[in-house]
């Protein structure tokens, strides 16, 4: 065993409090059916996926009843870095020695990386983490599923709606990696579409502790708007430091393109009142989600994030898929996933597109001042519904090479 997979193995089993591997392995002489998931474990996007991806795909073997196809199912965690060569370096090696499905991957740039190992081996890479749009576009793959969101729907749903409603000068502080680069690019995209103008932009290293200068730059330029393309603690850091600075008291706008609940509850309700976002879960929207939510906190102690809702969703549509074609076969379960609709605790006959898109409903929501809050974790209201066709980009405009013209 490789010095790489021990460290994986290891890492893996720390970071999942509910994880069994060896015990499922003893109830059972069937090769177990195992999902990898590569994750953020200890970087920027650890909170908003990390640990909770995994207990979020625990949640869903559970649900799906803890085997398939006659077989226990095995869950295996490790750190990619946010390091594209050290997700392809992973992927490679967990599906040389029979990992039957690649999941989550953070950063957009290890996504990607995934994505291509996914390709070249034939097996199906469950999207969550990555943003880029990209992974539905030029380089869309036949075994590549993306869950939750993409960063064309957060910068129209978001963008568009600031822009409309008077925002029209925007600025641009961008996280300097593909994920950045993809949503400061769709985000401009919206603002000019809806009449706004684009009047700079300035790329911030990921891990970036101090945004003054930036966020200086950002305010110089005399935008309305200054919108924030990054995420996780980026994106904390630099709303933090903009509230600091008196930004939004100023009359400068934020606009957050892609914040999520862990954020809001780092920061603090009154830090982020106002802000708005755009998003396909929260764990405060039915009866459904909230029972859904109740399950996740048990094991991590706070309300689950999109991504965590993702990974459960993910993970049990890949399951009854690989239920209903008797195989693991990429093919096969990648048809039959792009077949059925996708149904679970927020999801209501989804349908996923042959560039892989999962057609998920959006959500615009706003972050509630703490005097409006009934109870603990109640931190938005919902503005708006944006249904499938207005959220994503048309098929036709991706690029991807399985769309038939």
């Amino acid at each position: 065993m490789s010095r790489l997979t021990r460290r994986v193995l290891v890492g893996g089993l720390a970071a999942a409090p509910l994880a069994r591997p060896a015990l499922i392995r003893a109830q059972s002489t069937s090769k177990p059916v195992r999902i990898g998931l590569l994750s953020d474990m200890g970087g920027p996007y650890r909170d908003v996926g990390g640990p909770g991806n995994k207990v979020a795909t625990e949640l869903a073997i559970q649900d799906f009843g803890g085997s398939v196809l006659g077989r226990p199912i095995e869950v295996l965690q490790a750190d990619d870095q946010n390091k594209p060569d050290v997700a392809a370096a992973l992927a490679r090696e967990w599906v040389d020695s029979g990992v039957d499905v690649l999941a989550d991957g953070a950063a957009s740039s290890s996504g990607l990386a995934i994505q291509q190992i996914a390709r070249e081996k034939k097996r199906i890479y469950l999207i969550t983490g990555p943003a880029t749009s990209d992974l539905t576009g030029k380089q869309c793959s036949p075994y590549g599923i993306h869950f939750s969101y993409d960063t064309y729907a957060l910068a129209h749903g978001t963008g568009g709606a600031l822009t409309r409603a008077g925002g029209d000068t925007w600025f641009f502080i961008t996280a300097d990696y593909a994920f950045g680069y993809a949503l400061e690019r769709d985000s401009m995209a919206a603002v000019k579409a809806a009449g706004g103008k684009v009047l700079g932009n300035v790329r911030a290293p990921l891990g970036t502790a101090d945004f003054s200068s930036y966020l200086v730059q950002a305010q110089a330029s005399g935008a309305k708007v200054i919108g924030l393309a990054n995420a996780g603690t980026d994106a904390q850091n630099c709303i933090k430091q903009a509230a600091e600075f008196g930004l939004t008291k100023s009359g400068v706008r934020l606009a957050t393109l892609l914040i999520q609940i862990s954020d809001v509850a780092a920061l603090g309700q009154g830090v982020c009142a106002g802000l708005s976002y755009t998003d396909s879960f929260y764990w405060d929207m039915t009866d459904k989600t909230r029972a859904w939510s109740k399950r996740w906190s048990a094991g991590m102690g706070r309300v689950p994030g999109v991504l965590h809702a993702g990974s459960y969703c993910a993970t049990l549509h890949w399951l009854k898929a690989v239920q209903a074609v008797g195989s693991t076969d990429a093919d096969a379960v990648a048809a039959k996933m792009k077949a059925l609709p996708v149904n679970d605790f927020y999801n209501t006959n989804v349908k996923i597109r042959e560039d892989g898109r999962v057609m998920h409903v959006m959500y615009l929501w706003q972050v509630k001042p703490p005097s409006q809050a009934r109870y603990a974790n109640d931190f938005c209201n919902k503005v708006a519904t944006i249904q499938p066709a207005d959220a994503w980009r048309p098929l036709d405009q991706g690029g991807c090479p399985l769309v038939k013209a």
